[in-house]
């Protein structure tokens, strides 16, 4: 396995390092949070995906005819690293660029996505997912949300739960149950919701970050065009799996990990314990080299996928190990950084005395929420053992 980039890969690097040198916006501090909707941040972070869309930066190996680049599998990673080691922002569109835009490419009609990609990728339209329901978490398939077709219209009655960024998306991509009598997997259809159609209320739930980021979503006699379903009436459970797929390797970024990898390194070298370097304690040292190893084998699995991808193949149970192996593994680092901070780990943002300006705290926490979001990690485990290693049910 040949684990370097070509000549022409490292110029490409580069070439985005430098643009995300130059453009990359300043921090406002005055600025709320993207969980609690602030409409600065949104703004900000809408326009700031469109300048990388404008430079050709966003989906970049989507097709060109739906605005894409048609670049390979590698330059889109190139591009995802710099942006992460850089500390830009994230994508304000991230669930329509990583989930709902390729579900749309492989079972979306062409209308379908003529009307929504470009306005995917540029961020003009944000996106939030309609999966979780009260009582069907991690069965997804047991989910009772109705939706009957009348006419040229589908009906939707019911709720939805845990549904990130709903308080201010567009548009929801939304499992329903469409044949009641049907068992619960061939009964289910995918569809498109417009969050501004009557019958839509959104109530924001307080996460124990302190930040509204999950909403409850009700749905009352609310009316879509049956041309928003996507796939065949039934199937959903099919589509869903697809963007399932997509969503767990949206969640196991190795980037991300690394950085947060090197911020506990800079910790442990710079908080104190018994009168020395912290990373000077044997102990603390040893933990230190057991995450690091599991880092490094993450990063190898990133490189399985990313040939796999290269190579054409769906990324089949690798994205569930991926999000397995990634969302434990934040957590775990997370965690040790608080522990290397001793008292000074309980500091959040806004305290005076704490280190990194008090993201550890969130970190653990949010990182916590990720385990059981996507699909738990015993769902993931069931799923490895049985797709994966043949294991009976």
């Amino acid at each position: 396995m040949d684990l370097s980039f070509t000549p022409e890969q490292e110029a490409f690097r580069r070439q985005v390092r430098a643009w995300v040198k130059a453009n990359l916006p300043k921090r406002d501090p005055e600025a709320g949070s993207l969980e609690s909707g602030d409409p600065r941040r949104i703004r900000m972070l809408k326009a700031w995906q469109r300048k990388l869309y404008d430079a050709g930066y966003v989906a970049m190996g989507w097709p060109r005819e739906y605005g894409g680049q048609g670049a390979d599998v590698v330059q889109q990673t190139i591009v995802n690293e710099e942006l992460i080691v850089a500390r830009a922002p994230g994508l304000v569109g991230g669930m329509g660029i990583q989930m709902v835009g390729p579900t749309l490419i492989q079972h979306g009609t062409e209308e379908q996505r003529r009307r929504f990609l470009p306005k995917i990728l540029t961020a003009e339209e944000i996106w939030c997912q309609g999966y979780s329901e009260p009582g069907s978490g991690s069965d997804l398939a047991s989910l009772r949300t109705r939706a009957e077709l009348v006419g040229d219209e589908f009906i939707i009655n019911g709720q939805k739960v845990w549904t990130s960024n709903a308080h201010f998306a567009d548009w929801m991509f939304c499992l329903v149950r469409t044949d009641p009598e049907a068992p619960k997997h061939r009964g289910i259809s995918y569809v498109l919701i417009d969050m501004k159609t009557p019958g839509i209320a959104v109530r924001p739930l307080i996460q124990m970050t302190g930040e509204p980021g999950f909403n409850e979503v009700f749905f009352d006699d609310v009316r879509i065009p049956r041309e928003n379903l996507v796939g065949e009436l039934n199937q959903g459970w099919l589509v869903a799996n697809a963007t399932l797929q997509h969503e767990r390797n949206m969640l196991g970024s190795t980037t991300t990990t690394q950085m947060m990898m090197n911020g506990l390194l800079r910790l442990a070298r710079t908080c104190q314990r018994n009168g020395r370097a912290a990373a000077d304690d044997p102990v603390v040292r040893q933990q230190l080299a057991d995450l690091i190893i599991r880092v490094e084998t993450m990063k190898y699995h990133a490189y399985r996928q990313l040939t796999d991808a290269i190579r054409k193949r769906p990324p089949g149970i690798g994205a569930s190990v991926n999000k397995l192996v990634s969302t434990e593994l934040n957590h775990d680092i997370a965690a040790m950084a608080l522990d290397v901070m001793g008292p000074y780990g309980s500091l959040g943002r806004g305290a005076a005395d704490a280190h990194d300006r008090g993201d550890w705290p969130i970190h653990f926490m949010f990182s916590l929420g990720l385990i059981i979001g996507g699909g738990t990690s015993q769902i993931q485990k069931n799923i490895i053992s049985e797709r994966g290693l043949g294991m009976p049910r």
